[in-house]
């Protein structure tokens, strides 16, 4: 599975012409070699493949890392941060600082450094570091905002996309930076970015994981007040085992057996979300009060180690028989067994989506962590 994944985004994505990757291929296979190319995208890339790299020592892994890296450093990456999107040509298209794009930059430059030893890939990474916490971080009433524009001026629209709520603050984005900091942590460890963790999983359990029902709490103003709007369910068992990870990453006891008890009751809670066949929902809409009757590509690939993260700490059968029926449910109607790589989803009737294969959000990072994580569990029970 992990080798399919691979080889379509090397087969298919690579653009010889302008450098990068393809902004888009859409459910057809029909590739769309002018659209807008994504920094997000682009970070993902740079790490799967370095983590890819990594577990198999296959070198043309990190040949598609150093792909991905040389773009980024040459068209993303400049003195105030990092463009949200470039055009087809590598022009700035969309030049906000998304915090989300940031951290996954430091996401994806902490494991290229890790195979490469490419010290100016390390450099970004901490440059970027800085910036997010001169500019993002909310020094009085603590978290990090959502957004800025260029010259990191305040903007008006902090969504990260159209279903967003536009709030200054919000899960998904403290979810990444944390688990941003944890990999560069593993490769540069330093005690200012341990206390930065520390307290990035402080804000976390205080305010995103709702401990009464066991899901995240997703919006939230600058002060605090939540916005009420969907249960994400693919969000509640990432961070089940994410939180966690990164929480080993630093070696400290205390968060460790906080972040244990956690992804129990996230992975618990999460059984709400799954079907008779196997498969994880998308979203139930609090406000409607209705299933979003949907079943998208990520949230399964999440879904795998967050129950054997819970299935590990608990030694319970239920977790491990749920990845075992998901994962069949993936590869009977997720897995594009014609092309390659993964569908976006399913709808409740097992019709395809219809979004995109490739884009700003398609990408092999969801399904080719999931993967590697599952290989190094296989390895490590032999």
């Amino acid at each position: 599975m992990l080798d399919d994944i691979l080889a379509y985004w090397m087969r298919e994505t690579i653009d010889e012409k302008n450098g990068g990757f393809i902004g888009q291929i859409d459910v057809h296979e029909n590739k769309n070699w002018q659209a807008d190319k994504g920094s997000v995208l682009h970070a993902r890339i740079l790490y799967t493949f370095s983590e890819a790299y990594q577990l198999t020592g296959n070198t043309k892994y990190l040949y598609v890392a150093e792909w991905a890296y040389r773009y980024i450093e040459t068209n993303f990456y400049h003195k105030n941060g990092i463009y949200w999107s470039v055009t087809a040509t590598g022009v700035p298209s969309e030049r906000k600082n998304q915090i989300y794009a940031l951290a996954f930059t430091i996401y994806g430059c902490a494991s290229y450094y890790a195979v490469s030893k490419n010290t100016q890939a390390l450099a970004m990474a901490n440059d970027l570091l800085t910036k997010i916490e001169k500019y993002s971080f909310d020094s009085e009433y603590n978290g990090y905002f959502e957004a800025f524009t260029e010259n990191w001026k305040p903007l008006s629209d902090f969504r990260l996309s159209d279903k967003d709520v536009n709030e200054k603050k919000t899960m998904n984005t403290h979810l990444h930076i944390v688990e941003a900091y944890a990999n560069l942590y593993k490769v540069a460890p330093s005690a200012d970015l341990k206390e930065r963790i520390q307290n990035l999983l402080d804000v976390i359990e205080e305010h995103f994981i709702n401990k009464k029902q066991w899901h995240l709490n997703l919006f939230f103003s600058e002060t605090w007040t939540e916005t009420k709007s969907v249960i994400s369910f693919g969000h509640d068992i990432e961070a089940a085992w994410l939180l966690l990870w990164c929480a080993e990453q630093i070696k400290d006891e205390n968060y460790v057996n906080r972040y244990r008890e956690i992804a129990v009751g996230l992975a618990q809670a999460c059984f709400k979300g799954v079907d008779s066949d196997g498969g994880l929902w998308y979203e139930f809409d609090l406000n409607e009060n209705k299933l979003i009757r949907e079943k998208h590509w990520w949230p399964q690939a999440e879904f795998w180690l967050g129950m054997h993260c819970a299935y590990k700490l608990t030694n319970d059968d239920k977790y491990l028989n749920a990845v075992t029926e998901n994962l069949a449910f993936t590869e009977k109607y997720i897995l594009d067994r014609e092309n390659g790589e993964w569908l976006w989803g399913v709808l409740e009737d097992k019709s395809k989506m219809t979004e995109d294969k490739v884009g700003i959000w398609k990408c092999p990072y969801h399904n080719g962590r999931a993967c590697m994580e599952l290989i190094k569990i296989l390895k490590e029970n032999k």
